[in-house]
Formats: C-alpha cells, sequence, structure tokens
C-alpha cells in the first residue's frame, strides 16, 4: 500500500459517530505503528485535511474537505442533478428516499428525501458508508458490477448488524444474482431492524455503475401495493438520475424499470 493510500484510509475512519479521534485511537483502528500514523496525520494536517483541536489535541476533519467537497459539486453536480428526483421519490412513495455514490471500495450516501405522509419515517445519515452486504443500496450496486470487482468488495469480514443480516457468501451471491434479474434489489431487517428497503443501481457517463437509489420504509407499511408503488417509481426516477448524471442504463435494467413502471 502506498503512502497516498494509507493517508486516505486514515481520512476514512471518521464519521459521525467517531468526529473526534486520539493519535493512540488511530493507531489502533488503522493497524499501523504510531510513529507512521503521526508522520502521515501531521502530513493530512499540514495539507488542511485534518486539524487538531481540544487539551487533548485528537484529529477531526480540516476545512480542505469541504472545499474539495464543494468543488466537486460545482464541477460534477451529482447531488443536486438529483436532488429533484429524490424529492418526487418521496413524495410520490410517502416514503424516505435516498441516493449513494460509488467512491473506490465505499458506498457513500449523496443525499435523501423525507415525505410529510407519515409521522414515523425511517432516518438516514449522510455520514455513514452503507455496507454493501446489509442493504438494498449495497446489493443493488453489486448486481450491477461486474463478479470480480463485486467479490472484492465482499472480502473481508462481513459484520452482522441485525439478526438478519446475511454473512453467507452463497446466500448473498444468490440474492446478488435475484437482483439482477430482477433488476432491483431487496432488504428486509438487515442493516437497520424492522426497516425494509428497494433499491436499483444507477449509472454514469461511462455506463458503470456509480452508485444506488434506494426507497426505505417501516416494515408494517412495506405491503404488496406499496412494494409494486416503490418498484415502479424506483425505475422512473432511476432513468431520470442516471440521465441527469451523463449516463446511461445497461438494457436489460433499462427494460425491466420500464416493465415495472
Amino acid at each position: 500500500m502506498t503512502t497516498v493510500a494509507k493517508a486516505l484510509d486514515l481520512l476514512g475512519l471518521f464519521d459521525r459517530a467517531r468526529p473526534y479521534i486520539g493519535l493512540s485511537e488511530i493507531a489502533r483502528l488503522s493497524g499501523l505503528n504510531k510513529a507512521t500514523c503521526h508522520r502521515l496525520l501531521g502530513d493530512l494536517v499540514a495539507a488542511g485535511l485534518l486539524e487538531q483541536v481540544g487539551p487533548a489535541r485528537e484529529y477531526r476533519l480540516g476545512p480542505a474537505v469541504l472545499r474539495l467537497a464543494m468543488l466537486r459539486e460545482a464541477t460534477v453536480p451529482m447531488r443536486s442533478a438529483a436532488r429533484p428526483e429524490l424529492e418526487r421519490l418521496a413524495e410520490a412513495t410517502g416514503e424516505t428516499s435516498h441516493v449513494s455514490v460509488l467512491a473506490g471500495q465505499r458506498l457513500r450516501p449523496l443525499d435523501h428525501a423525507y415525505s410529510a405522509r407519515h409521522p414515523m419515517r425511517v432516518i438516514m445519515s449522510d455520514a455513514d458508508d452503507l455496507p454493501f452486504h446489509a442493504t438494498a443500496s449495497g446489493l443493488a450496486v453489486l448486481a450491477a458490477l461486474p463478479q470480480s470487482q463485486g467479490a472484492l468488495l465482499l472480502s473481508g469480514n462481513l459484520p452482522r448488524l441485525t439478526p438478519m443480516t446475511e454473512t453467507d457468501p452463497a446466500r448473498l451471491a444468490a440474492r446478488i444474482e435475484l437482483a439482477r434479474r430482477r433488476g432491483f434489489a431487496e432488504s428486509l431487517g438487515g442493516y437497520q431492524v424492522d426497516v425494509h428497503s428497494l433499491a436499483v443501481p444507477l449509472f454514469g457517463a461511462d455506463g458503470a455503475c456509480a452508485g444506488a437509489l434506494a426507497v426505505a420504509a417501516p416494515g408494517l407499511r412495506m405491503t404488496e401495493t406499496a412494494r409494486a408503488l416503490i418498484r415502479a417509481e424506483l425505475g422512473r426516477a432511476a432513468l431520470a438520475i442516471t440521465t441527469h448524471w451523463g449516463g446511461v442504463p445497461p438494457d436489460d435494467f433499462a427494460a425491466l424499470w420500464r416493465q415495472a413502471a
């Protein structure tokens, strides 16, 4: 692993639950020795990607991260392009809609929209990566990727996040194949207990999978009628967002989405 890759991995340790991390904890989480961590962290601080705060001199994300995020959105406006469709999807289904983007070996939330129809709804966080094996969004992305790339994303330890999380490789492979045949993926309680989600992959200008679009609802509200409506609306919105991103979905996915509509 290169020095740059090691430094970027350190940035990936920060999330909503862990916004401040000390040197010892970073070394433990990364598996690197303290001397190496200290050197890499110093470089990241110098670049403005991290900063040290408080009496304990803990690290947190620095202002350069915000600049990069704003520059990315200004030059490649994925979030703003998807936002109108997210809002329409939430309104049409009455449930939480969200979009995520594939960034290397991570599936990162990009944006979400809530419906005002129900006081009880699924709450999203834009700060936490979505696990490929435990979410409908992750399974949808895996269904649209080459099998070799998908196998790499599923390598290593797959944590059981709820009693319903699937971790068996053979059964996961079957779920991915089913999602590929149907054009959408489904997860019931795999990431959050009593949350039922449906998702479809999204595609970029190069024709490759760029992320996923999903609708998440409390399990008790996911009737067959609601499920059919969500599936139809997901396909319509996925075609629109993919087009806004300058992409074209593969013929098999596009045909399945149009059939559902």
